[in-house]
């Protein structure tokens, strides 16, 4: 089934424009991927936060990573639940468990009340609030894991693999890299893992995002840095480190010795990817929700019509249309980080 176009009407709340997401009668943008004078940020990844904007709206705890990732700009924060009037229009955010400070944008005016759920997870992770859903006429969502193949492992099995791993590898004296992204991922990891198994070595993309969480009250044992005084040889050995997928196969990674190398992502699912990575193992991690976590989101909105922004889109359109619901495409730039590790598999992950 090809998918269903974008047909607004002159009542909708958001409509597509060249440069993002637009709410017409609030005169607003949300993640847009072209300057604009006033944008609503869902979070602050790459492709849903960018440079240039004139005025920024975000979630409070998102303050760090936007500055650290945008440098000085023209920023305000709500709490989650929190409502201002713009335009006549009432904007809210509402946790999507994404990441630290991730929102989901409600919007309401003239009785219709939309939703933009930017990018989501389900499941309850320790490091940010975890996801609400939010009652609407008209969802807009992700569906970067759209498909029924992917199922993430609960949360204890993950980190059960994870640690067993890592014990193993510092029993026989290698270090354990494990490449995740610097934002998100490393916190979930550092937050899950068993820290007395030994040090924790992270990249020096990682640590400013680490101190951003902790500075949000959220709970990481201690890291270090491979320059900082007194990580030697045995250090290393027993270490686990983290470092973004970018810093793999750089003269970085030869400080480590002979190591075991893994990379964290919900692609891991797929049979193939870990080869094409060219790792020893791989961790089906996401801070994506996968196929039930999609239909439990959406049907907990109760909306009637829902878009589809990116991923696999097709297949949720289907789904939701022979679900009877109004299933449509909005056709945005977003697609993040991860984009190489899924290129081949058509989607992104942060």
């Amino acid at each position: 089934m090809a998918e269903s176009a974008n047909v607004s009407s002159p009542r909708d709340l958001v409509v597509a424009r060249p440069e993002g997401l637009y709410c017409p009668p609030g005169d607003f943008y949300i993640d847009p991927w072209r300057p604009v004078d006033r944008a609503v940020i869902t979070h602050a990844h790459s492709d849903h936060a960018r440079v240039g904007h004139g005025h920024y709206l975000a979630h409070r705890d998102s303050a760090g990573t936007l500055r650290v990732r945008l440098g000085d700009i023209t920023l305000q924060t709500l709490a989650y639940g929190e409502a201002i009037e713009h335009n006549g229009v009432r904007i809210s955010l509402h946790p999507a468990g994404h990441v630290l400070g991730s929102a989901q944008v409600r919007i309401e005016h003239g009785g219709r009340v939309w939703v933009a759920s930017g990018d989501y997870k389900t499941e309850a992770d320790g490091t940010c609030t975890p996801f609400e859903p939010v009652p609407c006429d008209t969802f807009i969502t992700e569906s970067t894991f759209g498909l029924p193949i992917y199922r993430w492992p609960a949360q204890a099995v993950l980190f059960d693999e994870i640690n067993e791993w890592w014990r193993a590898n510092a029993e026989q004296g290698r270090a354990s890299v494990l490449l995740c992204y610097a934002f998100g991922k490393a916190q979930r990891i550092l937050h899950g893992v068993d820290a007395s198994i030994g040090p924790i070595i992270v990249h020096g993309a990682v640590e400013p995002l680490n101190q951003i969480y902790r500075a949000a009250g959220v709970a990481l044992p201690p890291t270090l840095r491979v320059t900082d005084p007194g990580v030697d040889a045995a250090t290393i050995k027993r270490a686990l480190v983290l470092a973004p997928p970018s810093a793999h196969g750089t003269p970085w990674m030869r400080r480590f010795g002979s190591y075991s190398d893994a990379f964290a992502s919900g692609w891991m699912q797929l049979r193939g990817t870990r080869r094409r990575r060219g790792v020893d193992r791989g961790f089906v991690m996401s801070d994506h929700a996968d196929w039930p976590g999609l239909q439990e989101a959406i049907a907990g909105t109760g909306a009637e019509r829902v878009f589809v922004t990116h991923g696999s889109v097709a297949v949720m359109v289907r789904w939701l249309a022979e679900s009877g619901l109004d299933a449509q495409v909005f056709k945005t730039e977003y697609g993040d980080e991860d984009a190489v590790a899924g290129a081949t598999e058509g989607g992104a992950e942060s």
